[in-house]
């Protein structure tokens, strides 16, 4: 098959070159066996999960806890990580590539109503411990210096929890902001 568009023709596209893509009958894709041995550090996410979500109002008290789903699946021909949240009519979907060279997680976050005018870009790793620990510098609504941290942990083949904190740069402060339970859809 070749494609056509904007006066420019493409490559074939071979069906090697998508094996590993969601489809029909891998509906959240395989992962690529030529992917760095990351990418399997969220294998156990990967499908549908029924969630619990418990985030804060701004002026710091918490929410109500809200039912969500968040979806997980193999990408770029099963080299990469998408998910894909839903909750309470906002959509939020985030792609999670690792970077060999730099030894580390890159994840891109991108969110509707809410559109950011640049993602959200997290960088981190998996821990000893099995946590996934992802980071980006924020400063605080008072201009404090920290770090936005986002775990999972408890990941298993059966679900994952999720928690966000903000952390102060020295550690003495650490001020979550939003927790969540999943469990994985049978």
């Amino acid at each position: 098959m070749v494609l056509m568009g904007a006066g420019y023709t493409y490559a074939q596209i071979s069906p090697e070159s998508t094996s590993f893509e969601p489809a029909p009958q891998q509906p959240f894709g395989k992962l690529n066996p030529q992917a760095p041995p990351q990418v399997a550090d969220f294998g156990p996410m990967v499908g549908v999960c029924d969630c619990r979500s418990l985030s804060r109002n701004p002026d710091g008290s918490w929410q109500d806890t809200t039912n969500m789903v968040w979806q997980f699946k193999y990408v770029l021909n099963g080299t990469a990580v998408q998910d894909e949240v839903w909750r309470d009519g906002n959509y939020a979907s985030s792609i999670r590539q690792y970077h060999a060279d730099s030894a580390q997680w890159i994840v891109t976050y991108n969110s509707f109503p809410f559109v950011a005018y640049k993602p959200g870009v997290w960088y981190g790793n998996k821990q000893d411990d099995g946590n996934i620990v992802l980071k980006q510098p924020q400063a605080a609504p008072n201009g404090m210096s920290g770090v936005s941290t986002l775990t999972f942990y408890d990941i298993s083949s059966e679900g994952f929890n999720w928690k966000g904190e903000w952390i102060k740069d020295d550690g003495s402060i650490t001020y979550p902001f939003w927790l969540i339970w999943c469990r994985k859809q049978e």
